[in-house]
């Protein structure tokens, strides 16, 4: 498994909110839905996306931007323009004194906003990420933007395509389409120089990169530093320190966040039992693995089981 993959290979988008924004200068949104990932993209016209805890950035037509949550940004014409809608949690719309507007501004399916305007943008938001998701959260800035002209397909014209049809199965084109679109973002940033985190360029080196496959490929088997080292024919020494200088951490470490971040992921499913998850990430009972999630995360599995959101 490549080290994007891994990234990537955790609950992806189901039932992701779509929407196609069209607007005419001046504009401003406000958005305030706690979203923990968003993806936009610019159809036409211009606009400026002014995060809370990061520098405003300006799209062109076909540029996509990735925006980590929860704190709010505002999408407008200009930053100096004030906002005149606030997007809530649950993508409920209204005005600065709370006025509904969702109904009044539907201009179709998937989309609001002023007839005929002159931008358009598409938004995509994750609303339930797994604790995979969290690790690549961990690894974004608060806003990425990644121009049109360094993308790999034409992601965003068949998106905007896509959005506004009303087809059966549309939901689950619509959810792969906003998965492709930001996978190809981050595919794009991560390949920057410095810009992905150490264990992501860590994976390219030739001693590194195989312990971190077997760690993440594996999880479930009975590591030990030793037996690591023996698989990528390196010694315990080497490979310890050689690890913790390219990931941050050490080789057990980075095993143990691992594991507890696949339990995690598990335990939002439905079926699943404490001792099925424990034994599927490695740990030799349910106990153990209560223990180690209690004092990694500061709950008890149960605890984060009933507060994970269900969808």
């Amino acid at each position: 498994m490549d080290p994007l993959t891994g990234l990537l290979d955790g609950p992806r988008a189901r039932g992701a909110f779509l929407l196609r924004s069209v607007f005419d200068p001046p504009y401003a949104l406000r958005i305030e839905d706690r979203a923990p990932l968003t993806v936009v993209a610019l159809v036409r016209g211009t606009a400026w996306l002014v995060p809370d805890d990061a520098p405003a950035a300006t799209l062109r037509p076909g540029d996509v931007a990735v925006l980590r949550g929860p704190d709010g940004y505002l999408v407008a014409d200009d930053p100096g323009t004030p906002p005149q809608v606030v997007i809530h949690p649950g993508q409920r719309c209204t005005t600065l004194r709370g006025e509904p507007l969702t109904e009044s501004m539907a201009l179709g399916v998937r989309t609001w906003g002023t007839p005929h305007g002159s931008t358009v943008l598409l938004t995509g938001t994750y609303q339930l990420p797994g604790a995979v998701s969290r690790r690549l959260l961990g690894a974004l800035p608060p806003l990425l933007v990644v121009p049109a002209d360094e993308g790999r397909g034409p992601l965003v014209p068949l998106l905007a395509q896509e959005v506004t049809r009303d087809a059966p199965g549309q939901a689950a084109v619509l959810d792969r389409l906003l998965d492709l679109l930001l996978i190809d973002a981050l595919r794009t940033w991560f390949g920057r120089p410095d810009a992905a985190p150490g264990w992501y360029r860590a994976a390219g080196d030739p001693v590194v990169g195989p312990a971190l496959r077997l760690l993440e490929e594996d999880p479930a088997r009975g590591w030990t530093v030793a037996a690591l080292a023996a698989e990528v024919g390196v010694s315990r020494a080497v490979l310890a320190r050689r690890f913790t200088e390219l990931v941050g951490e050490p080789p057990m470490a980075y095993l143990t966040g691992w594991r507890l971040a696949l339990a995690a992921d598990l335990l939002r499913e439905p079926d699943a039992t404490l001792g099925a998850v424990a034994r599927r990430v490695g740990y030799a009972s349910p106990y153990a693995l209560s223990t180690a999630f209690r004092r990694v995360r500061g709950i008890s599995p149960r605890e984060h089981r009933i507060g994970a959101p269900t969808g």
